[in-house]
């Protein structure tokens, strides 16, 4: 997770650039994005920059005009451009898990042992 000035990236993803902690360069991407929020706070600033996904990318916010996105799911900022959605994206998370199965692998959904319904 990156937490800086007034930007934040939940995910950043490998091979992207991580920006300092004090910068406010606009310039990581990733998984879940904001560029005016607080993230100390858990707080927004305005309702114009956050997006969910964004490519890996060279745009600091000095010059970047046209931060690339997947899909459309994004506030109305005027720098923020749509794209292809190259995929679905999960997390898995785990308290007891010491590992995770191989590329390929079949996955289960495990329900916890109470009865959820009825």
């Amino acid at each position: 997770a990156v937490v800086s000035t007034q930007s934040t990236g939940r995910i950043v993803l490998t091979g992207g650039y991580l920006s300092p902690a004090d910068a406010n360069d606009d310039n990581t991407h990733g998984i879940g994005n904001d560029f005016e929020c607080d993230p100390l706070m858990g707080t927004r600033t305005t309702r114009n920059w956050g997006h969910e996904i964004s490519n890996i990318q060279d745009c600091p916010l000095s010059n970047c005009y046209n931060v690339q996105l997947q899909g459309t799911d994004h506030d109305p900022g005027s720098h923020l451009k749509s794209g292809p959605v190259y995929g679905n994206y999960a997390l898995y998370i785990s308290d007891t898990a010491h590992g995770f199965p191989d590329p390929g692998t079949a996955l289960e959904l495990e329900i916890s042992p109470f009865k959820l319904w009825a």
